[in-house]
């Protein structure tokens, strides 16, 4: 069993290298109305505006659209240093989180939004794409009963039917919205 500072590093390095790897930020993502720039910026946004309505602030980072790697990296490193502080085990209320620790937290909205648009990302800039089949399954196993919820947030687009024998990874995009034969427009 991995700590949320353990799995946040593993994560969050193998994003950073498809971020390393993209040549062209301005490339379509499938992501509807994105590009491979606006996966970073997603990322690279939401965490702070949601931690900072439970009181937690993260340290700057150069902007996404000057540099999506500067950007990337710093923010990784900052989360990264947050989780394997004291701070983490402390208690993080939050009104749509609840009250739990606060690596807990980071770990189940925010790593899992980082796997989820490794894909995203890695088909953008045609790198590779393959996430860890026993991590797709256990987020799917966590999502399909509150499936209503995540629908009704807006941050989900409609399923996507995917055969029910597909790869658990298919299973997953399709599950969050996303269409797993997608490919970059050439």
């Amino acid at each position: 069993m991995t700590t949320p500072s353990e799995w946040h590093r593993v994560v969050a390095e193998s994003f950073g290298d498809r971020v390393r790897g993209v040549r062209d930020w301005d490339a379509p993502a499938p992501v509807d109305g994105w590009v491979a720039c606006d996966v970073v910026d997603h990322l690279v946004t939401w965490l702070p505006g949601f931690l900072s309505a439970g009181g937690v602030e993260l340290g700057p980072v150069p902007p996404v659209a000057d540099d999506p790697v500067a950007a990337w990296q710093a923010h990784a490193d900052h989360v990264q240093v947050l989780l394997e502080s004291l701070r983490a085990e402390q208690d993080f209320t939050h009104p749509h989180a609840g009250t739990r620790p606060l690596g807990k937290v980071v770990e189940d909205f925010y790593v899992a939004d980082v796997f989820m648009h490794t894909w995203d990302l890695a088909r953008a800039s045609g790198q590779a794409d393959l996430l860890d089949p026993e991590y797709c399954a256990a987020l799917l196993r966590g999502m399909q009963p509150i499936e209503d919820v995540m629908r009704s947030s807006g941050q989900y687009g409609p399923a996507v039917a995917v055969p029910e024998d597909a790869p658990v990874q298919h299973r997953l995009l399709g599950f969050i919205g996303r269409d797993p034969a997608w490919r970059r427009p050439r």
